[in-house]
C-alpha cells in the first residue's frame, strides 16, 4: 500500500483541477459502459455506476453515478477484496456481487481493480458496478422480493471472485456464468464492458500518475477530502438543532407482517460539533423475504436522506461523509442483515423507505431542509420481462424503464419528473418507446401523466404516470415487487401525500384484473399490463403555492382547474376571462385594452392571470392579439 503521510501543498486551482480529472476518468469508465454494454439496462437506461476509491479504500470520484450504488458499499467491496486477496498483482481483476461483502444487492455485477503501478505499489482502486437483468436467479427476475433465503432466490454469489489474472480473463467463472444465466451472451457483452471500463480507468489513473507524480495525487486526495468535509462542516452547521424522529411504511408482501414493514428513521444535528447522526436501530429483525436491505444500500439511502436535505454542491466522497455518523443494526431488515436471508430488492423498496424517513425527519428540524417521500418502485412499467422472442426463436430477459416519475416535492423547488426511484436520484434514462419494442417483443399503447395525482404543496411532488404495454405475437413473463397502494408517499412540512399506484392486466376481453403488488405473471398475447407509478409528496402547505405556479400546472395539465380552487385556493380563469363571467369576448378585450392604455385599475390575481395570454407575466398588444385570435377561433 502506498503511503500517503506527504506534505506538498496544493493551491486552488490545483485541486479543481485534479479533481475533475478523476471525475472526467470515472466518466471515461461510465461512457465505455454506456457505449459497449449488451443489454438495454445499461446501453439505453444507463443502470450502472463507476467511482473510483483510494488504495486504503475510501471514495474520492463517483461521476455521474447513481447514489445507491456508490456513497456507501465501494469502501466495503473494496476492502473484502484485499482481505481475499492480500496479494494483489497488476492486471488483476475481481468479480464481485455479495451483499454480504458490500455489494449493493446480488443483481449488481461489478468488477474490482486494483491500480497498480510498475513498481507493484497500489495507489488506487477502480471500481464499475453494472445492472443485470438475470443473474441466474430461480425465477427470471433480479428482483425475487418473495424468496426466504439467498438459496431460494438462487443467485450466483461472488465475494471478490478474481476474473482477470495478468490481464488474462479466467474462463472458468464465465462457462459458470454462461451455464446459469438465461441470456449469456448478453451477460457476457456486458461482463466485457465492465472489464473494459476498468481497464479504460486503469490506463488513465496510471497515465496521470506518470504526469504529475503519484505524490502529487495522493497529496491531492488527502486535501480534497480535508475541502469536502469542510463544506459538509459549513453545511451542517446551517441546519437547526435537535432530533426528529420520522417513519415510513412498505406495503405487505408475503414474507413480511399484514401491516407492511415500517422503517424508522431518528436524525440528530449537532451544528456545534458539525455532525449528523442518523439512528436505525428501532426498526425490524430481518425477515424472509427478498426486501432485507444489505449494509450498502442501508448506510447509502442513510447518506442520500442527508445530502438530499442539505447544500446540494457538497462533495459526496470519504470527507464529507466523515460527518455522519450511522447506527445500524445487525440483523435487521434494515442495517446489516446476516447470510443466507436475501437481500435481492436491496436498492429500491425499503432503500427508499430509508431515504424518505431521513429526509421527512431533516424537515421537521425547520423549513428550508429535508424533503418529502420520493414515490415508490418497482411497478410494473419497470418489469423485468422475459420470453422467447418469435422474431428470432431466442430467449430474451430484460428490465424496462417505461416510466416512473416518483420525484418529491423540494424546500425551494418542484420535483423532478424523472427521479425514477430515489436511490439513482434521477441518473437512469427513461427507456425510448420505440427503441424498447425493436429489442423487445412487445408494443407500448400508452404512456401518459395523470392529472391532479401530484402530492400537493409550496413545491409540489410529481404527478404520477400510467404506463400500458404488452408482448406481440407471443406471451411475456413479468416481474416486479411493487410498493405504495396502502402506504403512499407522503409529504412534508404539510405538503400532501401522491396517490396511490396500482397494478392491473389487461384481459383479452379488456376486463381489467387487479394484481398482486410482488408478482411474477404470465401476459399473453394481445393481454396488457397497466401500471400506475406514483409521484412524491410535496413540501409545504399547498395554500401558499405562488399563484403562477398553480396557473403553469394548469396550462400544462398537471392539474385541473378544480384542484386548483380545492387544494391550492386559486381561481383559474379560462385564459382571457379576464371579467371573470365566464365567457371570453370582446368585452373582455376592452377591459384588457383599457387596463394597458390607462392603467387606471388593479386586476385581482386571477384577473391577472387569465389576461397574461403568453404567459410572460407582462400584460401588453400580445396579449390582446392572442384573446382576439381565440375569440375569432
Amino acid at each position: 500500500m502506498v503511503n500517503t503521510d506527504n506534505t506538498k501543498q496544493l493551491d486552488g486551482a490545483q485541486l479543481a483541477i485534479l479533481a475533475n480529472r478523476f471525475e472526467g476518468i470515472s466518466s471515461k469508465m461510465g461512457n465505455t459502459l454506456l457505449r459497449t454494454g449488451r443489454s438495454g439496462v445499461l446501453n439505453r437506461a444507463k443502470d450502472f455506476s463507476c467511482c473510483i476509491l483510494t488504495s486504503d479504500h475510501q471514495l474520492l470520484a463517483v461521476a455521474e453515478s447513481l447514489p445507491i450504488h456508490v456513497l456507501s458499499g465501494p469502501d466495503i467491496m473494496a476492502a473484502s477484496m484485499v482481505d481475499f486477496h492480500p496479494n494483489l498483482k497488476k492486471g488483476d481483476a475481481f468479480l464481485h456481487n455479495s451483499p454480504y461483502h458490500g455489494c449493493s444487492h446480488p443483481a449488481d455485477h461489478t468488477i474490482i481493480m486494483p491500480v497498480i503501478d510498475d513498481e507493484g505499489v497500489h495507489h488506487f482502486t477502480l471500481l464499475a458496478k453494472a445492472h443485470q437483468a438475470d443473474i441466474g436467479n430461480s425465477i427470471p427476475t433480479t428482483y425475487h422480493g418473495t424468496a426466504r433465503d439467498v438459496y431460494e432466490e438462487g443467485a450466483l454469489i461472488f465475494p471478490a471472485v478474481q476474473v482477470l489474472k495478468n490481464y488474462e480473463t479466467i474462463d472458468d467463472i464465465i462457462r459458470m456464468c454462461k451455464m446459469r444465466i438465461r441470456v449469456p451472451e448478453q451477460w457476457y457483452g456486458d461482463f466485457l464492458a465492465m472489464l473494459g471500463s476498468t481497464l479504460i480507468g486503469e490506463r488513465e489513473l496510471l497515465a496521470l500518475g506518470k504526469e504529475v507524480g503519484w505524490d502529487t495525487l495522493h497529496s491531492f486526495t488527502k486535501q480534497w477530502f480535508e475541502y469536502s468535509e469542510k463544506r459538509m462542516i459549513d453545511a451542517v452547521r446551517e441546519v437547526p438543532k435537535g432530533t426528529k424522529t420520522a417513519q415510513s411504511t412498505h406495503d405487505a408482501i408475503p414474507g413480511t407482517p399484514p401491516e407492511g414493514i415500517t422503517v424508522t428513521s431518528t436524525v440528530t444535528v449537532d451544528p456545534e460539533s458539525a455532525m449528523i447522526e442518523v439512528d436505525l436501530l428501532d426498526n425490524a429483525d430481518q425477515m424472509n423475504c427478498g426486501l432485507n436491505v444489505s449494509e450498502a444500500c442501508t448506510r447509502t439511502a442513510a447518506y442520500i436522506g442527508v445530502f438530499n436535505s442539505i447544500d446540494h454542491t457538497v462533495p459526496k466522497n470519504a470527507g464529507s461523509l466523515a460527518r455522519i455518523k450511522l447506527h445500524l443494526k445487525k440483523g435487521g431488515v434494515v442495517g446489516v442483515p446476516q447470510h443466507p436471508i436475501s437481500c435481492s430488492a436491496s436498492t429500491t423498496n425499503l432503500a427508499d423507505r430509508i431515504v424518505s424517513a431521513t429526509q421527512r425527519a431533516m424537515a421537521e428540524l425547520g423549513d428550508g431542509f429535508g424533503m418529502g417521500e420520493v414515490g415508490c418502485f418497482c411497478p410494473p412499467s419497470t418489469s423485468v420481462v422475459s420470453g422467447i422472442d418469435p422474431r428470432s426463436n431466442k430467449p430474451y430477459v430484460n428490465q424496462l424503464f417505461l416510466g416512473h416519475t416518483s420525484g418529491a416535492g423540494a424546500p425551494t423547488q418542484d420535483a423532478w419528473l424523472t427521479m425514477l426511484h430515489v436511490g439513482n436520484g434521477g441518473m437512469c434514462f427513461i427507456d425510448s418507446v420505440e427503441l424498447d419494442e425493436v429489442y423487445t417483443p412487445i408494443h407500448v399503447h400508452t404512456r401518459k401523466l395523470i392529472p391532479d395525482s401530484e402530492g400537493a404543496g409550496r413545491y409540489r411532488g410529481a404527478p404520477a404516470i400510467e404506463v400500458e404495454f404488452g408482448p406481440v405475437n407471443c406471451r411475456m413473463e413479468a416481474g416486479f415487487v411493487a410498493d405504495g397502494k396502502i402506504n403512499v408517499p407522503q409529504g412534508a412540512r404539510g405538503g400532501g401525500a401522491s396517490k396511490p399506484s396500482e397494478q392491473l392486466k389487461r384481459k383479452v376481453d379488456s376486463q381489467l384484473v387487479m394484481l398482486d403488488q410482488c408478482s411474477i405473471v404470465w401476459v399473453e398475447d394481445g393481454e396488457t399490463l397497466v401500471s400506475v407509478a406514483q409521484g412524491g409528496g410535496g413540501y409545504g402547505d399547498p395554500q401558499t403555492r405562488e399563484p403562477e405556479r398553480v396557473r403553469h400546472d394548469v396550462l400544462e395539465g398537471i392539474i385541473s382547474r378544480e384542484r386548483a380552487y380545492e387544494v391550492y385556493g386559486v381561481v383559474i380563469n379560462e385564459t382571457g376571462d379576464i371579467n371573470i363571467d365566464n365567457v371570453l369576448n370582446i368585452v373582455d378585450v376592452v377591459f384588457l385594452v383599457d387596463f394597458i392604455l390607462n392603467n387606471n385599475q388593479t386586476l385581482e390575481i386571477c384577473q391577472s392571470l387569465a389576461a397574461d395570454a403568453d404567459c410572460n407575466e407582462n400584460l401588453n398588444v400580445v396579449d390582446i392579439i392572442l384573446m382576439v385570435e381565440k375569440i375569432l377561433i
